[in-house]
């Protein structure tokens, strides 16, 4: 399984991916699933990837190849976030096809393709973005309300984002969230683990951005996952107790309403 998010606040953009694949106990492997593009001055752009493995290198192959050898439409050319994340998708739904046509003869339970991405970034003519590009090619932008998305196992890393991230929200504090998110999620799921990536980019700047590995036994991982532990569990302790009937009491009394 994978976990990957991306988080857009007006400061900039944070993105976070685990590197484990895996196809049952005895092949578990590492892949990096964070492509990072341009950074030229005039536009930088990265990619998370979720799904099949075959499928999203195949995607990441093609896209370098078409930089390569400057081909038409490609992610240095294209004119904004929404024409890159277009041509992202057509890419993934050929790469599916071709994957398809190998195993003619397998089931869908058998052999399933698909993948799902994340492409964020800035193009010189834009401000910067996510979009969330489906299986089937087609994309959404994140909301100003919800200015974060996920792809792969994305249910237990879910509430801190809910509760912490809104485009007020610093570059510092989204990407400490970004990793609370990751770190709860390796914690409730043994398919998603280290390599811990991120990459932060700061608005208007065109850069490469800051890009960082976590190995499992990295000093800061350990100390965010101990304090972030500890902190939940005091936090857990202060809370108020709720209330409850007396010991000797057999029926609950329901106060009248007044006429």
């Amino acid at each position: 399984m994978t976990y990957c998010l991306a988080i857009r606040v007006d400061e900039g953009l944070v993105f976070a991916s685990d590197s484990r694949t895996n196809a049952g106990a005895d092949h578990i492997s590492t892949h990096s699933k964070m492509h990072r593009f341009g950074g030229d001055g005039e536009r930088t752009l990265t990619l998370l990837s979720s799904g099949n493995l075959a499928t999203s290198q195949g995607v990441v192959t093609r896209i370098r190849r078409d930089i390569r050898s400057a081909a038409r439409t490609n992610l240095t050319n294209v004119e904004d976030l929404q024409a890159a994340a277009e041509y992202v998708g057509g890419i993934s739904t050929e790469e599916q096809e071709k994957h398809r046509g190998v195993r003619p003869g397998a089931s869908t339970e058998e052999f399933v393709p698909e993948a799902s991405f994340i492409l964020g970034g800035q193009i010189r003519s834009g401000r910067p973005g996510i979009e969330q590009i489906y299986p089937e090619g087609n994309f959404v932008r994140a909301s100003f309300s919800t200015p974060y998305l996920q792809i792969g196992e994305v249910k237990y890393g879910k509430p801190i984002l809910d509760r912490i991230i809104d485009r007020r929200t610093t570059l510092d504090a989204a990407l400490k969230c970004a990793l609370v998110s990751m770190d709860s999620t390796m914690r409730s799921n043994a398919t998603v683990g280290p390599p811990v990536e991120y990459h932060v980019y700061r608005t208007d700047t065109f850069s490469p951005g800051t890009h960082h590995l976590l190995e499992e036994d990295d000093e800061y991982l350990l100390s965010l996952r101990r304090m972030w532990a500890e902190n939940i569990r005091t936090a857990f302790e202060n809370l108020p107790s709720a209330p409850v009937a007396p010991q000797d009491a057999t029926t609950v009394q329901i106060p009248r309403r007044r006429r």
